[in-house]
C-alpha cells in the first residue's frame, strides 16, 4: 500500500514538473521569441517603423529631503507619417488631418506629399492617443500612425546648461550638451523597449552579467536642489532685466565637498524646444567654459597668502595715497581717493583698496605670489563632471614685470572660469581644502546596483589657521558694509567680498572704459559653512559697482537658504 502511494506521488510530481516545463516554455516563446509579434498586436494599428523605441535613463534633481524629482525623463505618444505614393488627394488629406493636427503646415505637408518616390515621410510628432485614434478612424490611404517616445524635461528651462539635451547628429541620437553628453554611455539604453518582461529581463541580465565589456546603463541622481535652482534663476532674471546685462550667472555650492545645489547662466533655453534657439552659443555653459576677469573677489586669496607667509596681519598698516606707481604705471583705488596713513589690511578688504593689495604683493614677492595663486587651482580645470571645461588664463604670473603681479593682486590681468573662482574661494571657507565641484551624486544602474560618487580633495598652501583669519576679516566686511541692508540676518556670520573689474577689449586690446564685470562671493555660516554663493554680471547698465548690483540679491539668496534648510543662527 505504501509502495502504491509512493508510486502515485512520483507520477503526480513528474506530471506537475512536465506541465511546469511546458508552461515555462510557452511563456518563453510568448514573451521572448515572439515578443515582437505580440507587441505589434497589442499596439493594434500603431505599428512602429523600427524594432526599437527610444529609451534613455532618467536624470533626477534631489530635494533637501532626498526626494527625487525628474529633471530629464521619457514621455510617450504618437507620430504620423505618410507614404506619398499612396496618397491620391493631397489637399483632401491635408484638410482632414489639419482638423486633428491643428499645427500642421500646409506648404510643408504638400512638399512632403509630392515626394512620390519616398515611402516614408514624417509629418507630425508628439501626438496624444486621442489624436492618434481620431486619425486612425479616418482610415486614410497612405497615412500611418506610429507609437514613439521622446526626451522630456519637466522643468523646461530649469538648469538647461547643466542638463543638456538629446539630439541627432547625422543618424546618431545622443546627448549633445551637459550631463546628457557627459554621461551619454550610462544614460543610453541600447536595444531596450517598453515591453521588456520578466523572462526577457532575466536573459538580458544574464547576458550583461557574463559580459566583461560595455557600460552598464542607468539613471543619474544629481546634487541639484530644484527649489534652490528655481530661486537662483529668479534672482538672476531680476538682475538681468533690471540692469540689461550682457550675460549673468551664479553658483550655489557646498564648500566642504563641492556638491552644487544650483548652477545657472542667462540667457538659457527651453530644453523641450531647443530647436528654436538661433545661436548655438546659448547651449554652452559659461560657468565652466568662459573665463572672466573678476576683480576684487580675488583680493582675499592674495591677502590670505600674505597672512600665511606672515608678511602682513589684519592690523598691518600702510599709507594709502589713493594711487601707487608700478613699472611707471599708476594704479588707483576705485574712487581715486587715499585713506592716509594708518590704513589697515582689514580696511583694504572692507573698502576694497587696490593700493593696499599692491602693498601686500610687494611684501609677498613674485615667487610667493605665484605659488600661492597656483595652489588655489586657478590654472587647472576643476574636474567638474560636465563637458567642455576650460582652464584659467594666468600666464601673466610668469611675467618678470612687477605690473602684472600688481594687477593680479586685485583681480585684473588674470581670467578664471566662475567654477574655478568659487572653488578657489571655497578653500578659504573650509580650512584650505580644494574640493572638486560636481553635480552628480549617484548612479542607479538598471541591474539594481547604486554607485555613490566620490570626489578627491587636495590642499591649497594656506593653513587652517589662515583660513579662519581671512574668514574673520570677510565677516567684518559683511558686518561693516551689508548687514544693515537685510534685517533678520544679523544672527548669522556671513563672509563676503565684492568685485568690480574692467572688461577686456578683445579687438583693440586694453579695456573698455564703460564696461565692467560685477561679481560677489559669500559663504555662511562663516565658521562652519553650508553654502558658498558666487554671482557675476557682465556689463550691467546704469550702475557702477558690484556692491550696488549684487548686495540685495545675495542677501535674498542667503535668507532663502538659511530658512529653507533651517540652519540655526551661529551667533
Amino acid at each position: 500500500m505504501n509502495y502504491s502511494f509512493l508510486s502515485r506521488t512520483r507520477i503526480l510530481s513528474f506530471c506537475i514538473l512536465v506541465f511546469s516545463a511546458i508552461l515555462i516554455g510557452k511563456l518563453f516563446l510568448l514573451q521572448v521569441v515572439h515578443t515582437t509579434f505580440y507587441k505589434e498586436r497589442a499596439e493594434h494599428q500603431y505599428a512602429t517603423p523600427s524594432s526599437n523605441i527610444f529609451e534613455r535613463g532618467t536624470i533626477y534633481f534631489n530635494t533637501k529631503n532626498n526626494e527625487l524629482v525628474s529633471a530629464a525623463t521619457q514621455t510617450s505618444g504618437y507620430k504620423v507619417a505618410i507614404n506619398p505614393g499612396e496618397i491620391k488627394d493631397v489637399s483632401g488629406v491635408y484638410k482632414n488631418l489639419s482638423k486633428i493636427i491643428t499645427t500642421l503646415d500646409q506648404i510643408e505637408f504638400t512638399t512632403k506629399a509630392e515626394k512620390i518616390n519616398d515611402p516614408y515621410e514624417e509629418i507630425a510628432n508628439h501626438l496624444s492617443k486621442e489624436q492618434a485614434d481620431a486619425i486612425s478612424i479616418l482610415k486614410i490611404s497612405g497615412v500611418y500612425v506610429y507609437q514613439e517616445k521622446w526626451r522630456f524635461y519637466p522643468g523646461n528651462n530649469l538648469a538647461s546648461q547643466v542638463l543638456g539635451f538629446v539630439a541627432y547628429k547625422g543618424n546618431d541620437l545622443s546627448g549633445r550638451y551637459g550631463l546628457e553628453r557627459q554621461y551619454n554611455d550610462i544614460l543610453t539604453k541600447t536595444g531596450n523597449n517598453p515591453y521588456l518582461n520578466f523572462f526577457a529581463e532575466v536573459f538580458s541580465n544574464i547576458k550583461e552579467t557574463l559580459s566583461t565589456t560595455g557600460v552598464k546603463s542607468g539613471d543619474l541622481i544629481t546634487t541639484i536642489e530644484p527649489n534652490v535652482q528655481i530661486f537662483l534663476d529668479k534672482k538672476l532674471e531680476e538682475v538681468k532685466n533690471k540692469y540689461q546685462v550682457d550675460s549673468i550667472g551664479g553658483i550655489i555650492m557646498n564648500p566642504k565637498d563641492g556638491s552644487i545645489y544650483a548652477m545657472s547662466a542667462k540667457p538659457d533655453f527651453d530644453l523641450n524646444n531647443f530647436s528654436k534657439v538661433t545661436n548655438a552659443i546659448t547651449f554652452g555653459n559659461p560657468l565652466i567654459e568662459n573665463v572672466y576677469e573678476f576683480g576684487s573677489v580675488v583680493k582675499p586669496l592674495v591677502m590670505a597668502a600674505g597672512i600665511d607667509t606672515n608678511v602682513v596681519t589684519a592690523e598691518t598698516t600702510y599709507n594709502d595715497k589713493g594711487s601707487v606707481v608700478v613699472d611707471k604705471k599708476q594704479i588707483f583705488n576705485f574712487d581715486k581717493k587715499g585713506r592716509g596713513p594708518g590704513t589697515t589690511m582689514q580696511d583694504v578688504l572692507t573698502q576694497s583698496l587696490n593700493t593696499g593689495m599692491v602693498f601686500v604683493y610687494q611684501h609677498l614677492g613674485k615667487q610667493n605670489m605665484r605659488d600661492y595663486f597656483l595652489s588655489y587651482g586657478i590654472k587647472d580645470k576643476t574636474g567638474i563632471d560636465l563637458p567642455n571645461e576650460t582652464s584659467g588664463l594666468v600666464s601673466n604670473l610668469n611675467s618678470p614685470r612687477d605690473i602684472e603681479y600688481a594687477n593680479a593682486s586685485f583681480g585684473q590681468g588674470i581670467a578664471l572660469t566662475p567654477i574655478e573662482m568659487i572653488r578657489a574661494l571655497a578653500s578659504l571657507s573650509n580650512g584650505g581644502n580644494l574640493v572638486v565641484p560636481h553635480v552628480v551624486e549617484a548612479i542607479k544602474y538598471d541591474d539594481g546596483m547604486e554607485k555613490k560618487m566620490t570626489y578627491p580633495t587636495t590642499r591649497a598652501k594656506i593653513s587652517e589657521k589662515t583660513a579662519t583669519e581671512i574668514t574673520r576679516m570677510l565677516v567684518t566686511v559683511m558686518d561693516t558694509s551689508f548687514d544693515k541692508l537685510s534685517p533678520g540676518i544679523e544672527r548669522y556670520s556671513i563672509a563676503v567680498k565684492t568685485g568690480t573689474a574692467q572688461v577686456a577689449n578683445p579687438v583693440g586690446g586694453g579695456y573698455y572704459a564703460d564696461r565692467h564685470t560685477h561679481s560677489f562671493i559669500g559663504y555662511f555660516p562663516a565658521y562652519d559653512p553650508k553654502f558658498i554663493v558666487f554671482l557675476y554680471a557682465v556689463n550691467p547698465k546704469g550702475i557702477m559697482y558690484a556692491s550696488q548690483t549684487w548686495a540685495n540679491p545675495f542677501l535674498d539668496i542667503s535668507k532663502f537658504l538659511l530658512n529653507y534648510y533651517e540652519i540655526p543662527p551661529d551667533r
